[in-house]
């Protein structure tokens, strides 16, 4: 495990955006040169905040009416084609009137700041045994195209191991083709190179053994898969996947959580089993962890020096951290202090050109460097 430097000062700090949004938690842009940010709010609206910082007080997208909202439920996840620019294609995951998952897909109308309603298009829906652990995270593979879902476990530990359902994994998913045509709730088809596909287990599935994978990302660069899985009583946990995996990764729970035996009936060796690079342990002393929040890897041009490096925090406690794969697939992680504080972040994002976003409380901030960050022993990528 990596040796977290609790009395390093900050080195990165936040300028404030814009304001005015209501249960923001996440941001995300389109990718189609407009370099707009879109802040996704828990109620079921999107909005949109223009590169001049404006935001644009009514919705791209509001599915209110469409969802349940409120503690962990309520719009989750917003990911928009890799082909936006030319088919207006995006996404959402969302809890819906009965409490269960919706993927949907929607198409941009002509104003590009507006949505069309009227577009709704489901790909995938499946049922959640209680509100909570809905994950809801999206994302498209930087390398293979392909739509990635958090799904969480549900509430029901036992299902993060049972491969059979749909529950606490990453999905792996072809938006792009129709694999049931009988069946409208089923719009999509399923990558042959998938870990269990035409084997025992659900085809969808990714890596699996997460409790409740609240935000994942894939380093823009390389591909390299980053989640932040939320814990249970003793441990927060930052998982990782090579770009060079081919998937079938069990990170664990509930037979671990972090490195410690939780609920091993049933359970397979250790060797079997993926654990964190980094775990936030509830019981430190001046500490106040409960949520882990996962980042980004930073990948933008203004601060060259953070180039490389994973950030990461945790919701109640607020302290931020950094941390990098070294060439030996030892890690190195930092941390950088209480930058926003406790009970505010619910999400990371990135832009365009790969600068790093935060949303907390109302507002959106992004992510910016001190040169003193060289004094502190970090090196960036070379």
């Amino acid at each position: 495990m990596p040796s977290i430097c609790k009395s390093q000062a900050p080195t990165v700090s936040v300028v404030d955006i814009a304001n005015g949004f209501n249960s923001p938690i996440g941001v995300t842009h389109a990718g189609d040169g407009s370099n707009r940010l879109f802040v996704i709010e828990q109620g079921g609206t999107i909005k949109i905040v223009e590169p001049d910082g404006n935001h644009i007080k009514s919705p791209f997208l509001n599915i209110s009416a469409l969802i349940s909202s409120g503690g962990e439920q309520g719009l989750l996840g917003l990911v928009f084609h890799p082909e936006y620019e030319t088919n207006g294609y995006f996404y959402v995951n969302y809890t819906d009137l009965n409490g269960d998952t919706v993927i949907d897909r929607f198409t941009v109308s002509s104003d590009e700041n507006v949505a069309s309603i009227d577009s709704r298009y489901q790909i995938l829906t499946f049922d959640q045994p209680y509100g909570s652990h809905n994950g809801g995270d999206l994302h498209f593979g930087p390398t293979d195209g392909f739509l990635y879902i958090s799904t969480g476990d549900g509430g029901e530990a036992g299902e993060a191991q049972n491969l059979n359902s749909l529950l606490g994994n990453i999905l792996r998913i072809d938006v792009n083709g129709d694999d049931f045509p009988e069946d409208s709730s089923k719009n999509y088809a399923i990558p042959t190179d998938n870990p269990y596909f035409g084997q025992s287990g659900a085809d969808e599935i990714w890596v699996s053994g997460l409790r409740n994978p609240w935000r994942f990302s894939f380093d823009r660069l390389n591909g390299d898969l980053y989640i932040g899985d939320v814990g249970e009583d003793l441990f927060e946990e930052f998982n990782y996947q090579s770009n060079t995996s081919n998937g079938g990764e069990n990170y664990g729970w509930p037979c671990y959580e972090g490195t410690s035996e939780y609920l091993t009936n049933g359970c397979g060796d250790i060797s079997e089993y993926t654990f964190p690079f980094d775990l936030l342990e509830h019981d430190l002393v001046d500490s106040n962890y409960c949520t882990a929040v996962g980042g980004y890897v930073y990948r933008g041009q203004t601060y060259q020096y953070l180039n490389g490096w994973y950030f990461y925090t945790d919701w109640c406690d607020g302290e931020f951290f950094v941390a990098k794969r070294l060439e030996n697939g030892t890690w190195e992680s930092h941390s950088l202090g209480t930058i926003v504080g406790g009970f505010a972040v619910t999400g990371f994002g990135e832009s365009e050109t790969g600068e790093l976003y935060i949303v907390a409380w109302t507002a959106l901030l992004r992510i910016v460097g001190d040169e003193n960050i060289f004094m502190n022993g970090f090196e960036a990528d070379k």
